[in-house]
């Protein structure tokens, strides 16, 4: 491959690619979810927040009502590391924590109004590049981006992902 070339130039039609290929496709999701978690990480830092505060809003906001459990399984961290991001986001008064009506060892957490814009600001800035690379990209290349993606997960996950987005992108 010539220095300076992209690696989707040399990829099209191949069945398998050579490591540097791989590495570059590497690089490039490094670089790519700097870029996407970029816009975020500022809103973030006015707060003094970090990204699994995001997160943890992300996913209570596509789940109202889900509970602490679900929020761990989902996100797969330790209980203790999502305690510590919860107890901040109910202290500001972004996230609600309500004991379950039918079960009162859940705790069924959702969005404050301030909760649920501060989700809508930090999703935009995404929705916004996404949509941008989605456009410059075409509806073929998003197709093969998604499936790539969901060829990435683990089995479970996959599994996880389908649940909690409604289904995949094909």
């Amino acid at each position: 491959m010539a220095q300076g070339q992209g690696w989707s130039e040399n990829t099209r039609g191949l069945l398998f690619l050579t490591d540097e290929q791989l590495r570059k496709g590497i690089e490039a999701m490094f670089f790519a979810y700097r870029g996407f978690t970029a816009g975020p990480d500022r809103i973030l830092a006015e707060k003094s927040y970090g990204r699994a505060h995001h997160r943890a809003l992300h996913f209570i906001q596509r789940s109202p009502g889900t509970t602490v459990n679900n929020l761990l399984a989902t996100l797969g961290v330790t209980k203790q590391s999502l305690n510590r991001v919860l107890r901040t986001l109910i202290k500001d008064g972004l996230v609600l924590n309500e004991v379950g009506s039918r079960d009162k060892r859940q705790r069924h957490l959702t969005l404050t109004d301030p909760g649920t814009e501060l989700e809508r600001a930090l999703s935009d800035v995404q929705r916004d590049r996404m949509r941008a690379a989605y456009r410059q990209a075409g509806a073929e290349s998003v197709h093969g981006f998604c499936t790539v993606l969901e060829a990435m997960m683990d089995p479970e996950l996959k599994g996880h992902y389908q649940q909690v987005s409604g289904g995949d992108h094909k």
